[in-house]
């Protein structure tokens, strides 16, 4: 019996413990519950309307069993959370934290949002963070250093902020840190080198400055670095890769890094991935890269490389792509490069390599070329040969942009059986297009734009039943366009415009659906438009101008609803505008002069919300203008060489008099017209009488009003100091060569901007005659309105509207404001719109002469409205220009207006050019970093088009933003345009009609 007490006492302990386990067990289990629950709580699904997994997260069924949940077999305790990519949103409970026992949490691909709580620091046990493309937010936790069995962290593609926490190196046990695409900032902590476990760091997509610590480069276990995308400066280490023995990847694109590349490289032997392109690096390509014998990607392009591309990189045996476009590479292309028979993507576009296209005989050693760019600044100069059909039959894309080829295009480009695009765009090529295309059965794009090619369009263009776009513009083609065109049924862009096509439109064209761009403008065709023109229902541009087209315009049109830009002008068309046309509710440009159209413009045009530019022009039509909608903003320019048009005189037009009046009505209006003119007399003569007396007692005040049409009453000198407080340096907005601007508040409470002129100075007199003459009978919504006039022998100012949003200069310097790219394009069209009204709008040319920023000011809407006429020259009627005093603004002033006081309107398209570079690098003409025969100019024409973004201003491009290269090819649009406009010789810049038109053209494209 003793002996069964003994045993049966510990059999009770052992009893009691297992259920005081259970027990346990059970409390744990549900503190996991009530835990997931509340996490469940704030959840929501974004895109399944069954909401699965919320509705499976019940405590109905045990919490080990619920979708995403794996339990511990020892402790059935919920060790991993897995929930990625179901399309949740909400965010992060608190209660999460008491999942003591997690290991692993996987939230990546959903949409969850705030910021991390601070009880997760209780998951000791956690080894997994996966929070990858979500919307999460605040600064990275520092807390996350208190975790010290975690080996992955990954939140990249999230919207985190701040610095990145030093006590992330706490953290000994990390080997995968991923922090990419975010908004991060400040310095990499030195420290972060104490992970001596990581293998991946990755912080690209960031705004992070400053070195790179050299403690990254001690890493021993680091295979793959990646710092692409932020604004790390500084150079790479000589001995880079002494302390990387395993390093496979580095990705350090998209800086500020400079110097040399390292030759120590080539000691990196388990490196794979090289990619250091868009920095400063300059010097020469170490050779010493030919000896990674397992570098796969090789990426340099964007940088200031000069010199020679090595031939030691045909030792590359494993070398699949191959970027170095935009640098400064000569001499010629190594013929060791095409034995690499792995190669799938070469790009060497945009150097100043020589030679000639002979290299390509070797073609058939790149069996796996897909991806071959020898685009522009190559001075190739030679014939394509019959070579390029040796190239690989995998061979997908064909650059040769501006490579100076001429002859023939060979019958063997149809070898390339898998080209998907074909682009020989700005060559010297002759002869006619080959049917040998016909084979090229894959292809999408064929672009042989600005070329000399001749000959007929071939039908066995008609047989590429995948091709998408067909640009043949400016060439010396003939003939007729192929009826079979229109069997292309995935055809989305035309263009065949500039070149000698004769005959009518084939009606297979119109038949195309799904057509976008329709342009056939300055050819030879004739006939008439059909109605089947309707049928484009999809097009957004289509530009049939300058041709031979007859007949009237298709009532049908009025279908297209995704109409943007139709332009018809320059044609032989009758008859009356189609009403229907007034249902084209996305219309921006409308060109229709230059035609034999009759009848009225149709009302309803007044409801076109998007229209910009409408040209009626040298017509025949008759009728009053509307003048609701966007008809407000047009100018003469757009209805002139109409005799039969009336309406507004602010568009050069007779007013317009009512039908049928009866006689009684007509006397009575002859009477009081009379009287009209009596009262009008008198008051005149009391108001001389009262001018005569002010005069002869030399009173100050001697006011008039200025604008015609305003109701505005007249401003006494004595309201206007009042309205200053004096003149108080508070109220001064600016001050110039003449006078000085100051804000004022008149007796009605409306706020206007006063300019005194400064009379000291012996223009001023001068200045403001030339302002009262320019200003006193312009109108136009982007000119400065000046509303009165306060004037005798001692004073002199001009009562003008008020811009709330300050001058162009302001926004552009002021750390408090930032325009946008799309900003900055509307206000420079405001500006161009306000030039073409002065240029070509009034009877004789206005030349502003001072063109600047701070000569521009925006409106509470940011409209722009250009000011300060005070230097502006009135050219006679038939004088194109005339020599005069230079004044103006150093930088902005044209060079035959500097040089020789010569005064034209190209003298304002050479300072608008000035500005336009301004408006888009941030740069001042004057600056400092200008000296010598560097200017701000040819800065900008020795980086176009290998380096745009380092002279753009920085805040207009985010690496992250998705229309990143949608930016950037506008970007790159405005600076040519700019170049265009301030050449050095008058002759040679374009005029501000077509800078409007390419200005728009550039939004259109940045807006789709």
């Amino acid at each position: 019996m003793v002996m069964d007490r003994a045993y049966t006492f510990p059999l009770v302990i052992l009893l009691a413990c297992c259920v005081t386990a259970c027990m346990a067990n059970n409390m744990n289990i549900s503190t996991d519950e009530s835990a997931l629950l509340a996490f469940k709580s704030r959840m929501i699904s974004t895109i399944d309307p069954s909401n699965i997994l919320i509705k499976n997260w019940s405590v109905s069924t045990p919490v080990c069993v619920w979708i995403g949940v794996t339990c511990g077999l020892r402790h059935q305790r919920v060790t991993a959370l897995d929930i990625s990519s179901m399309n949740l949103s909400g965010n992060i409970p608190s209660q999460l934290g008491n999942l003591s026992f997690l290991v692993s949490i996987n939230l990546s691909s959903n949409y969850f949002y705030g910021s991390l709580p601070r009880e997760m620091i209780q998951l000791r046990r956690l080894q997994i963070i996966d929070f990858r493309f979500n919307s999460f937010s605040g600064q990275i936790p520092s807390w996350f250093g208190f975790l010290q069995n975690l080996r992955l962290l990954n939140l990249r593609n999230n919207s985190f902020t701040g610095f990145i926490p030093p006590y992330l190196s706490n953290i000994s046990t990390l080997q995968d840190l991923d922090l990419s695409v975010n908004s991060l900032q400040g310095k990499i902590p030195e420290d972060i080198g104490n992970l001596h476990n990581l293998k991946t760091l990755n912080l690209q997509y960031n705004r992070l400055t400053g070195l790179i610590p050299l403690t990254i480069f001690t890493i021993s276990t680091l295979e793959n670095l990646t710092l692409r995308r932020n604004n790390l400066s500084g150079n790479l280490p000589v001995d880079i890769c002494r302390g990387l023995p395993r390093i496979k990847s580095f990705r350090l694109s998209s800086n500020e890094l400079d110097g040399e590349i390292p030759s120590n490289l080539s000691e990196c032997s388990q490196l794979q991935r090289l990619s250091l392109s868009y920095n400063k690096f300059r010097g020469s390509i170490p050779s010493e890269i030919g000896r990674i014998r397992m570098l796969q990607i090789l990426y340099l392009g964007s940088n200031d490389l000069s010199g020679s591309i090595p031939p030691e990189l045909g030792n590359l045996d494993n070398l699949v792509e191959l970027d170095m476009p935009d640098n400064f590479l000569t001499g010629s292309i190594p013929v060791s490069i095409f034995n690499i028979s792995s190669l799938k993507y070469i790009s060497i576009a945009q150097n100043n390599l020589s030679g000639n296209f002979d290299l390509l005989v070797l073609g058939y050693e790149l069996p796996n070329l897909e991806d071959l760019n020898l685009n522009s600044n190559n001075p190739l100069n030679g014939i394509l040969p019959v070579s390029v059909g040796n190239l690989s039959t995998s061979l997908q894309y064909l650059y040769g942009y501006k490579c100076g080829l001429w002859g023939s295009i060979p019958k063997e480009i149809g070898n390339l059986s898998s080209l998907i695009v074909l682009s020989l765009y700005g060559n010297q090529l002759t002869g006619s297009i080959p049917t040998s295309v016909v084979n090229l059965q894959k292809l999408q794009g064929l672009g042989l734009p600005s070329n000399k090619i001749s000959g007929s369009i071939p039908d066995t263009l008609c047989e590429l039943r995948k091709l998408d776009g067909l640009l043949l513009s400016q060439n010396l083609i003939t003939g007729a366009i192929p009826d079979c065109l229109g069997n292309i049924t995935t055809l989305r862009t035309l263009y065949i415009d500039d070149n000698r096509l004769t005959s009518s439109i084939p009606a297979s064209l119109w038949l195309q659906n799904d057509l976008l761009e329709l342009n056939l403008s300055s050819n030879f065709l004739s006939g008439s438009l059909p109605q089947e023109i309707g049928n484009l229902k999809v097009a957004f541009l289509i530009d049939l101008s300058v041709n031979r087209f007859s007949g009237s315009i298709p009532s049908t049109i009025g279908r297209l609803q995704s109409l943007i830009n139709l332009s018809l002008s320059h044609n032989t068309l009758q008859g009356s505008i189609p009403e229907s046309m007034g249902k084209l509710v996305s219309m921006e440009r409308l060109d229709l002069s230059y035609n034999n159209l009759s009848g009225n413009i149709p009302k309803l045009f007044e409801a076109l919300r998007y229209l910009t530019y409408f040209n009626v022009s040298f017509n025949d039509l008759s009728g009053e203008v509307p003048t609701g909608g966007r008809f407000k903003n047009f100018s003469s320019q757009s209805f002139m060489s109409n005799e039969g048009l009336c309406g507004d005189p602010k568009y050069g037009l007779p007013p317009c008099h009512a039908t049928g009046p009866k006689r009684r009505n007509l006397k009575l209006r002859v009477v009081f017209a009379l009287l009209g003119i009596i009262v009008l007399i008198t008051i005149a003569m009391a108001l001389a009488y009262a001018v005569g007396r002010y005069r002869r007692k030399n009173v100050v005040e001697n006011t008039t009003n200025f604008a015609p049409g305003t109701t505005l009453s007249r401003v006494s000198y004595y309201e206007l100091m009042q309205a200053t407080q004096g003149y108080s340096e508070n109220h001064l907005l600016g001050s110039g060569s003449f006078g000085s601007v100051y804000r004022g508040t008149l007796n009605d409470g409306r706020d206007v901007a006063v300019k005194v002129f400064d009379l000291q100075h012996e223009n001023a007199f001068k200045s403001f005659d030339v302002e009262c003459e320019v200003l006193r009978n312009l109108r136009h919504r982007n000119l400065c309105k000046v509303i009165s006039t306060c004037s005798n022998q001692d004073f002199k100012a001009l009562v003008l509207e008020y811009m709330s949003n300050g001058s162009l200069e302001k926004w552009l310097y002021s750390d408090d404001c930032l325009l946008d790219i799309l900003q900055r394009i509307n206000i420079m069209i405001d500006v161009a719109c306000a030039l073409e009204y002065l240029h070509y709008g009034y009877s004789t040319y206005i030349v502003h002469c001072d063109l600047k920023p701070s000569n521009v000011l925006l409106d509470e809407d940011m409209v722009a409205h250009l000011s300060d006429f005070g230097i502006a020259k009135l050219l006679d009627e038939g004088e194109s220009n005339a020599h005069t005093t230079t004044m103006g603004t150093l930088g902005y002033i044209a060079p035959e207006y500097g040089l020789e006081g010569s005064v034209s309107i190209r003298c304002d398209v050479y300072s608008y050019g000035i500005m336009l570079m301004e408006v888009f690098t941030r740069t001042k003409p004057s600056s400092e970093i200008f000296f010598g025969e560097l200017s701000l100019r040819s800065w900008i024409n020795d980086s176009m088009p290998n380096a745009i973004t380092r002279i753009v201003d920085s805040n207009l491009l985010a690496p992250e933003e998705e229309d990143y290269t949608k930016k950037l090819k506008c970007l790159s649009s405005v600076m040519e345009l700019a170049l265009n406009c301030s050449m050095e010789s008058a002759n040679e810049r374009v005029n501000m009609k077509d800078v409007v038109v390419a200005l728009k053209k550039i939004r259109f494209q940045l807006l789709n």
